[in-house]
């Protein structure tokens, strides 16, 4: 017998690099707090929620992947591995373009799902490293300095992948005019081609530091160019 349409099981099948993440995400969440195998399941299914939400262009899985690749490059760099890659995972879990909280709901979504399974110092320096990504301050702990750089690391990318992640940054701020978007873009890239150096970080630095001065020269002339200030 047939069965209807409502009927037909549904196979979900995931492709082996989704699989990993989850399995990485779950054995992360584990190690470092407590409530086991469901929760981190939960924890990271929301996560994934977030970061496929369609108003995204850049804010997406594929900028955590980034971070958690440069993560692997630089993790025997760090004090405290456990709490910069958690701090990935969340970082720009909430967000909205144009809103000036979305780092600190972010960090709040894991302090939501982190109360009472992790000690207090723990989640602190979790917050703490959400928080450095906001970029408006120049951290002074070590980690927070990596993480600092690790998001940043797309600016190091060759042109033309720099130049795709602009156009993502752009499509997100839709609804904000050019003048608004490119002045305060402009006003970005400037105070951070003003840094003694572009990224906090020696191991960064060897890595990136020229591409992303050239790559960020380039867009501040071009915008200058086109008669913004």
């Amino acid at each position: 017998m047939f069965k209807r349409p409502s009927e037909t099981a549904v196979t979900v099948v995931m492709d082996p690099d989704s699989v990993r993440e989850r399995t990485r995400f779950s054995v992360l969440w584990q190690r470092c707090l407590s409530g086991g195998h469901a929760l981190a399941e939960a924890v990271h299914s929301q996560l994934i929620a977030y970061y496929g939400e369609s108003h995204r262009y850049y804010h997406t899985l594929d900028h955590i992947r980034h971070c958690l690749n440069e993560f692997d490059q630089a993790v025997d760099l760090m004090d405290d591995p456990n709490t910069v890659e958690i701090a990935l995972w969340f970082h720009d879990a909430i967000y909205q373009s144009g809103a000036t909280d979305n780092e600190r709901r972010s960090a709040d979504l894991f302090q939501k799902w982190a109360k009472g399974h992790a000690e207090t110092a723990f989640r602190q320096q979790v917050d703490d490293l959400i928080m450095a990504t906001t970029h408006r301050d120049e951290p002074v702990h070590w980690d927070q300095r990596l993480i600092v750089d690790i998001d940043l690391s797309s600016f190091g990318l060759p042109w033309k992948a720099f130049e795709r992640n602009s156009r993502q940054l752009r499509a997100e701020c839709a609804t904000i005019s050019d003048e608004v978007y490119y002045s305060g873009q402009l006003r970005f890239l400037s105070s951070l081609q003003s840094r003694p150096t572009f990224f906090l970080t020696e191991f960064f630095q060897h890595r990136y530091e020229r591409t992303a001065r050239d790559n960020i020269r380039w867009v501040i002339e071009n915008l200058q160019a086109r008669g913004y200030s």
